[in-house]
């Protein structure tokens, strides 16, 4: 079982996002028992909240369930559990790192470190920009170039 764990500022735009996408992506490839896939905060204000409105909007079009997702803090027992813990942007792994547990083993990146060329390094926080369907772009390639790195590293 491969543990990933999307992690943003807020949890309520980019990291449910990414969840939800590597989720049905997973499961269309036929993979879904091979994972356990969750996402977090670094921040602790959103906590107990559903995906923004626009972020349920996006994931609405894919045919994405989010009734169950609620924004929570990164733990120790992610940092302890996870294979992979995901980034969005640069700040999101400078608090990635502070607040990891040091014994975790976990790969912390950002997603867009798994697309070749990629269109921009991070991944815009969409709350400020306001533009979901760039961040709906950017986090769709990332999920398909983790996919294939985590197929090659594990030999799904």
């Amino acid at each position: 079982m491969v543990k990933v764990v999307f992690v943003c500022l807020g949890n309520i735009c980019r990291s449910p996002m990414a969840e939800g996408f590597f989720k049905k992506l997973v499961t269309d490839e036929g993979l879904a028992t091979s994972f356990e896939i969750d996402s977090a905060a670094t921040g602790s204000w959103n906590l107990g909240k559903p995906p923004h409105r626009g972020t349920q909007q996006i994931l609405k079009k894919h045919g994405i369930d989010y009734s169950e997702m609620r924004a929570r803090k990164i733990s120790k027992e992610d940092f302890l559990s996870a294979d992979y813990i995901i980034g969005m942007d640069d700040a999101n792994i400078t608090d990635i790192e502070a607040l990891r547990d040091p014994e975790s083993q976990a790969e912390i990146r950002k997603l867009m470190d798994y697309v070749s060329n990629p269109e921009k390094p991070n991944i815009p926080d969409p709350y400020y920009t306001g533009d979901f369907l760039e961040t709906e772009r950017l986090i769709s390639a990332g999920v398909k170039g983790l996919l294939d790195t985590i197929r090659a590293a594990h030999k799904l």
